[in-house]
């Protein structure tokens, strides 16, 4: 047994020289890589991943178009464009300074991320509050009614400004939050065209009066304006009117020949209170008119400057009249366009036909001449 196991070690026993050949033979070749260049790694470890492509624009308008202003606000009224004197601020300004816009018709429903109206949109874009909003648009179309102002000028205006938006703006807020059925009379409203709402107005104006009445008085009162008597809150707003009437003195807008920011902001407060119908008793209109006239004038020329359709907006509650004014405008320019060239080519018809007749006249005396 042993042998045969001795035996069988000593005939499978190979050469070594033989296995090392097979060794060779059998094992896959393996190519060798070189290093790579520690610098060269670094490198394609640094590169930079390529950027993740940009959300969509948080915008209601999708199909926008570039660089016109989407403006969202309140309904119109058969008093005056807007019941908020912030979405008249932001449309009158757009008017003056002659940018391309265009009202959204969104019955109310949309706000601003900040919970606001007026809001705009601007290339996917939104803006909101409308000192933002008149800011950054004058800073993307290089538009400022302010440009020729001095600082003093300026520090003036802002103080006037703060003034009306912080005080006197208030006082006709107390007043509409204390008599809502005179404030639906005197702006002549129809709260199912002006909430959006197809429930009947009857519904509406009882709705209307509950929550208005309520949250207008909370904010009154916040402010702190709220806490005194409407004798002495009506002086408030008397004595505010006159400072802005000395102020004004004058001149035709506040710092000259042309309207500023101050004019925008007090054309969009005082037609609240200047253009309340008088078939409703309202003692600061009232007052405005009989002692203000300056004030009156002005506001006057800016809706002449700003509202050449003020009429049609009141009338029809367009909230894009302007747009349709832009259209006849363009029609009628090309009709006079093509009436022009039209004339110009009868002209042109007749004169050839009478250098024709100049010519043949000597032929024809020529003709009779040999005849």
């Amino acid at each position: 047994m042993s042998a045969e196991v001795e035996n069988k070690s000593v005939t499978d026993e190979k050469p070594p020289a033989a296995e090392e050949a097979k060794k060779i033979v059998d094992e896959p070749v393996v190519e060798k890589k070189e290093a790579a260049d520690p610098k060269e790694k670094k490198e394609k470890q640094e590169e930079p991943a390529a950027p993740p492509a940009p959300p969509p624009p948080r915008v209601h308008k999708a199909d926008f178009q570039k660089d016109v202003v989407y403006l969202y606000q309140f309904s119109r009224t058969p008093v005056l464009p807007s019941l908020s004197p912030y979405c008249l601020k932001v449309e009158t300004w757009l008017r003056l300074q002659g940018i391309k816009y265009e009202n959204v018709d969104h019955k109310l429903k949309f706000r601003s991320a900040k919970g606001q109206l007026p809001f705009v949109e601007l290339n996917g874009e939104e803006i909101a509050d409308s000192a933002a909003i008149i800011s950054k648009l004058g800073q993307h179309f290089g538009a400022d009614l302010d440009t020729n102002l001095s600082k003093d000028d300026k520090n003036k205006s802002h103080a006037l400004i703060s003034m009306i938006e912080n005080h006197l703006c208030w006082v006709y807020v107390y007043w509409r939050s204390k008599n809502p059925d005179a404030m639906i009379k005197g702006c002549k409203l129809n709260l199912q065209h002006a909430l959006g709402s197809r429930m009947p107005n009857a519904v509406l104006n009882l709705v209307f009066k509950l929550t208005y009445s309520r949250k207008g008085a909370k904010k009154v009162k916040a402010h702190g304006l709220g806490v005194h008597s409407a004798e002495e809150i009506l002086e408030f707003g008397k004595e505010d009117l006159q400072v802005l009437e000395d102020t004004l003195g004058e001149n035709d807008f506040f710092f000259g020949e042309k309207p500023t920011n101050l004019d925008v902001v007090v054309f969009s407060h005082l037609s609240q209170i200047a253009y309340v119908d008088k078939a409703v008793e309202y003692d600061l209109r009232d007052h405005f008119l009989e002692n203000c006239p300056k004030l009156n004038a002005l506001l006057t020329r800016i809706k002449e400057r700003a509202f050449p359709d003020w009429d049609e907006i009141t009338s029809t509650l367009g909230l894009n009249t302007h747009i349709e004014e832009e259209k006849k405008d363009s029609e009628k320019d090309s009709k006079e366009k093509e009436g022009k060239e039209t004339e110009k080519e009868s002209e042109v018809i007749k004169d050839e036909g009478k250098e024709k007749d100049e010519k043949e006249e000597p032929k024809k005396e020529v003709d009779e001449a040999k005849s």
